[in-house]
């Protein structure tokens, strides 16, 4: 075979079999193709026969070149399931596959901006814009994000047959999983004011959210508006499109929603990914804590 061969083949199965998000079969991708060329290797045999020596010196030399812990822990797992996937081809014994751990990662906690700046950063955005249906179609999106908790590829991966909305939609998030989120009144009229405004066709089997030419919207797009709408708002640089969904279970749980039923509004896959909310819940009440008591303030 070839490098080549060996990546298509593993890029089939990301997307197609894994069914893995574009994000995750584009960085596993890269970091097989970067293992591959620096150990020269052009057969699944010379993959599934790394062992955990030569994965720890690619991963060094990867630190070498400024990689930071973060990344160099997602290139690790990204690593580990290829030689796995290689492992599988050739039927190799499982007891001799590499062991390694990666460099310890300290989990940050999300940052939510309040329910006030929230809305405040989707009215701006709508604001902000050239023309007015842009506008009406940028806040449309964040009002997905911070009133239904959706991800934003999630949001502009809705298609023309989930209009009109209703109280409740059918979302289809990370693996293929799907969910039923809660569709409050305000998002239902802001799409509406978007779809009435559109210039552009909308397809039943084409994206709701559309660019400027009828293609499909792109993240960037709300990245780079949102980015403007919070310098003009003051706000920090943290109040991005993903803070508003960190926003969403927040304020959730503060209200005294259990974990449960959040995990189930964020399509987490585990209780352990939604339980970090908890930590961020008892961040702000410090913060309040320490801005309000008498014997804080000096």
């Amino acid at each position: 075979m070839s490098a080549a061969a060996l990546l298509g083949q593993w890029h089939t199965h990301l997307a197609d079999e894994r069914r893995r998000s574009p994000h995750t079969v584009r960085a596993y991708h890269k970091a097989a193709e970067r293992l591959l060329h620096a150990r020269s290797l052009s057969e699944w045999e010379e993959v599934a026969a790394i062992d955990s020596g030569t994965l720890r010196r690619h991963l060094a030399h990867r630190r070498a070149e400024g990689l930071a812990n973060t990344s160099a822990a997602r290139e690790l797992s990204a690593l580990k399931a290829f030689i796995a996937y290689a492992r599988s081809e050739t039927g190799a014994d499982e007891a001799s596959a590499p062991r390694l751990r990666g460099a310890r990662v300290k989990k940050g906690l999300p940052r939510p901006v309040t329910p006030d700046d929230a809305v405040g950063l989707a009215d701006m955005v709508e604001a902000n814009a050239a023309e007015d249906w842009i506008g009406k179609r940028d806040r449309a999106v964040l009002l997905l994000l911070y009133g239904a908790g959706m991800r934003i590829a999630e949001a502009l991966s809705l298609t023309g047959s989930s209009y009109p909305l209703g109280e409740r939609l059918q979302v289809t998030g990370k693996g293929g999983k799907q969910r039923i989120v809660p569709i409050l009144p305000i998002i239902r009229t802001a799409v509406g004011g978007y779809v009435e405004a559109c210039p552009l066709p909308i397809a039943k089997d084409g994206p709701l959210f559309v660019g400027a030419k009828g293609g499909p919207l792109s993240q960037g797009l709300i990245q780079k508006a949102t980015a403007r709408a919070r310098r003009a708002l003051g706000l920090p640089d943290t109040a991005t499109p993903h803070a508003l969904r960190h926003s969403f279970a927040t304020h959730l749980l503060g209200a005294g929603a259990d974990l449960r039923s959040l995990q189930e509004l964020l399509g987490h896959a585990s209780l352990g990914s939604t339980q970090i909310y908890t930590k961020v819940d008892a961040a702000t009440l410090l913060e309040t804590y320490r801005d309000a008591h008498p014997r804080e303030r000096r």
